[in-house]
């Protein structure tokens, strides 16, 4: 390659990991920008009426069952209409969904908004995985993952800032507009900058136009074979992959229960350990930033020994650390524990996504993601629930602790099985061979 060809595939490759990550900033913004505003409705049924403990906790989760159904709409659709088009009309969905919740006047209207936005959430989660490992060079997959999807707990610090600084003056309506701010600000540079994937066109049978691409992006193209049997969801099923995939899935649904359980009782949990209120968000920032700093140093360490055998490390890091929480520990070290538990949940679940996104061939990579996107987020919803019915019950934040680190060990173990990816990416020939 020459060095005007790695100069414009440096700059295209930066182009989508920017455009992924901040497309994920936002879908992070709305995960958290729920729980920002949840006070304020409960507080004031002016804004969408009368809102019950149990229709809060409903509405909390149609956000999380539109993720389900647009990841998994998107790995339907993914493999055969390619990723450029996908991400393209969920930056306009997520955003549009956005705009209407500003706009609903009670508590059903807003309930759809929720779900509507959280299509476009999931169908843009289970797209940028498929497409950063199209695009990104093989030494670098994980740790260019790992700045996309670190995009998440980005976007949830956003929103609890933006909340503190901005919620006296633009109001909970405001906070949502910020969120439709995409359709403005990304969409058109992605219209632009975003190419399809090289690999994709050449996987469809379509090698004229990936190496069109190929020389326009500057992205060398290598891709597998032509797809002559299933693709997408279908091809999952097949002997080669139907257990590595249930497998994918276990791990995604223990590090989004884990994420997902955390995030929304570590502070109730120290609290009734004896920690105040003014603790309860520097404990959800250093388990975000730990997470961030952490997983991106993990994926320094994946890209050079194996994305799997980091993701085993980090699960038992959870597990130690989830363990250690109930011990009345000086208030650095709980810190320090906290910090390692982010990396050990949140940061292994950026992890996951990269090693699932890179272990499918091109035929079968959106569905799969897809696939541990949707039925991970099912841990999303079990996570909470662990949490809120151990409270409930009395049994205190000792028991979901040491349940949360049993969950840790056990994804350890899954993860240990997963067997090693068959698929190999060749070189295509940057001119079509000359006719006999």
């Amino acid at each position: 390659m020459s060095d005007t060809d790695a100069n414009v595939a440096r700059r295209t490759v930066s182009w989508v990991v920017a455009l992924s990550t901040i497309a994920l900033v936002f879908d992070g913004y709305d995960l958290v920008v729920y729980g920002t505003v949840l006070p304020t409705l409960l507080a004031d049924p002016a804004h969408l009426g009368h809102i019950s403990a149990g229709q809060a906790g409903a509405l909390g989760s149609y956000a999380l069952i539109g993720v389900l159904v647009g990841a998994l709409a998107a790995g339907s659709l993914g493999d055969w209409i390619g990723r450029r088009k996908i991400m393209l009309v969920n930056l306009a969905w997520f955003s549009a969904g956005m705009g209407l919740t500003a706009l609903t006047q009670n508590v059903t209207a807003f309930g759809f908004g929720r779900f509507f936005t959280g299509i476009g959430v999931g169908a843009l989660v289970a797209t940028v995985g498929a497409l950063v490992a199209e695009f990104a060079p093989a030494g670098r997959r994980n740790r260019l993952n790992a700045i996309v999807y670190s995009g998440v707990p980005a976007g949830g610090v956003l929103a609890s800032l933006l909340a503190i600084a901005l919620a006296d003056a633009v109001g909970w309506r405001g906070l949502f507009w910020v969120g439709a701010l995409p359709i403005v600000l990304v969409l058109p540079l992605a219209v632009v900058k975003l190419p399809e994937s090289a690999k994709w066109l050449a996987a469809r049978g379509r090698v004229d136009e990936a190496r069109a691409v190929s020389e326009r992006t500057g992205v060398p193209l290598v891709a597998e074979p032509p797809v002559t049997d299933r693709l997408g969801f279908p091809a999952l099923a097949t002997r080669a992959l139907a257990w590595p995939t249930a497998l994918l899935g276990l791990m995604s649904f223990a590090g989004l229960l884990l994420t997902y359980g955390l995030n929304t009782w570590l502070p109730k949990i120290m609290a009734d350990n004896g920690y105040g209120k003014s603790y309860s968000l520097t404990f959800l920032l250093v388990l975000n930033l730990g997470a961030i700093v952490g997983g991106m140093l993990a994926s320094l360490w994946a890209d050079r020994a194996g994305a799997k055998r980091v993701v085993v490390t980090t699960f038992m890091l959870a597990a130690l650390t989830l363990a250690l929480l109930p011990l009345d520990l000086p208030l650095a070290a709980l810190l320090l524990a906290v910090a390692v538990a982010g990396v050990g949940t949140i940061g292994t679940q950026v992890l996951i996504y990269g090693l699932v996104s890179n272990y499918y061939p091109t035929r079968a990579r959106a569905a799969g993601v897809a696939w541990c996107a949707g039925f991970g987020r099912l841990g999303g919803i079990v996570g909470p629930v662990i949490g809120g019915l151990l409270v409930g019950a009395g049994l205190g934040g000792t028991t979901a602790f040491y349940i949360f680190a049993g969950v840790a060990l056990a994804a350890a173990l899954v993860t240990a099985l997963v067997p090693r990816a068959q698929h190999a990416d060749v070189p295509v020939p940057a001119v079509a061979p000359e006719p006999a």
